[in-house]
């Protein structure tokens, strides 16, 4: 396969020739390849930490500036309704997954000695790029920050920061996602060399299946409550945004299906005017799907690793989600990149389980896609009932 067709790939399918490739070569690597990935893995496993606060930064600081430019009840409302459902769905994703992951995935232990196991494959040398702050601190910057441009409407600053967005957004497409399939491939092949790839590689199929069923869950439980608000069949209302369900599916994207998603939703019989301000906002704010895939996915290689956790932990992961990938969705992996940060602070996680949680992500990045996107639905539906209480008092 020449280098063109590769670029042409998608990112899921360059990240499972990765692994395959990663795995074979583990088989055989010599001790020189062993050692070339290691280094490669070192200095860009170092930059990526540099990245992540500017990352929170980038994306968080303009989309709250830009959220309050039309500040509003209904803006109010649907912020309120985006965030409370994103932080549903990784509380059930949690509580879910505690209750059946630990019957389907043993606590082998292999990942907990993963960081031994890379580093016993000495690199060349190594190189530090300490990050010019901690997550929390750059979260914190980018709320003060995005809620002073929104209320002052400094208008050189919101420009400032939806420029440095865009800096981000252009360091991430042009170097960290073209360079991510050989830094898992470097990453499968260490656990390959270390014996440990086939347990992952099992739970990897098993967290996969449960996070399709939930997902699934989770748009029935949306539609449910927003069937029983409006008076309305939530399963019909589900089969009319089936399109925006497939359509997410094929893009991968919440923005390139905001055409689709205004479409169908009109059809369940949302005021369209409602709906037009609605689905655009939700396709940057609201994040079911992602929410909980990435907190399925930690409990799953924390269960796997045989590291305590408890429902605290978790609900403080799913509470952060909300707010740290906001806007994330605009590229390819976004919300697991503006994730890792606060899977390192909050969860406690390694480069290497960073590096799983990438490649678990984004091999089920579509579905997520489609959960977020179809679920924009149900919340249009119950802002549409709200503005309508309120015209009627």
């Amino acid at each position: 396969m020449n280098v063109k067709v590769l670029t042409r790939l998608g990112l899921l399918p360059r990240i499972i020739i990765a692994i395959a490739l990663g795995i074979g070569a583990g088989m055989v690597a010599p001790d020189w390849l062993a050692a070339l990935c290691a280094t490669f893995n070192g200095i860009f496993g170092q930059f990526l930490g540099f990245l992540i606060p500017l990352i929170i930064i980038g994306f968080v600081t303009p989309a709250i500036g830009d959220i309050g430019k039309g500040a509003g009840k209904m803006l109010l409302t649907t912020v309120a309704l985006a965030y409370s459902a994103t932080f549903l769905a990784g509380a059930i994703s949690y509580f879910t997954g505690a209750a059946i992951f630990p019957d389907i995935i043993s606590p082998e232990g292999a990942l907990a000695t993963a960081s031994e196991a890379a580093t016993s494959v000495r690199p060349w040398f190594t190189v530090d790029i300490p990050p010019l702050m901690g997550v929390m601190t750059a979260l914190v910057l980018s709320f003060t920050v995005g809620i002073g441009i929104a209320y002052t409407q400094a208008g050189a600053l919101g420009k400032a920061a939806r420029q440095f967005r865009d800096i981000v957004d252009l360091t991430i497409r042009g170097v960290i996602i073209p360079l991510l399939p050989v830094y898992i491939f470097g990453i499968f092949l260490a656990m390959t060399m270390e014996g440990q790839v086939a347990a992952i590689l099992q739970t990897f199929v098993k967290v996969i299946a449960v996070i399709f069923v939930l997902h699934i869950g989770i748009l029935l439980l949306q539609y449910s409550i927003a069937g029983a608000a409006a008076k309305r069949n939530p399963l019909k209302m589900l089969r009319t945004m089936l399109p925006a369900y497939m359509t997410a599916l094929g893009t991968q994207s919440s923005a390139a299906t905001i055409p689709v998603t205004l479409k169908q939703t009109i059809k369940t019989g949302v005021n369209e005017s409602v709906a037009g301000f609605v689905i655009p906002l939700c396709a940057t704010i609201h994040m079911s799907g992602s929410a909980l895939k990435i907190v399925a996915c930690a409990l799953a290689l924390m269960i796997y690793q045989g590291v305590p956790y408890d429902a605290g932990m978790f609900l403080q992961l799913a509470a952060m989600l909300g707010i740290a990938i906001v806007a994330a969705p605009g590229i390819p992996g976004g919300a697991i990149m503006a994730s890792l940060g606060i899977l390192s602070s909050i969860l406690g996680f390694s480069e290497e389980m960073n590096a799983l949680m990438i490649a678990l992500y984004i091999a089920m990045d579509n579905f997520g896609t489609a959960c977020n996107v179809t679920g924009d639905c149900a919340l249009a539906t119950l802002v549409d009932r709200l503005s309508l209480k309120d015209l009627m008092i």
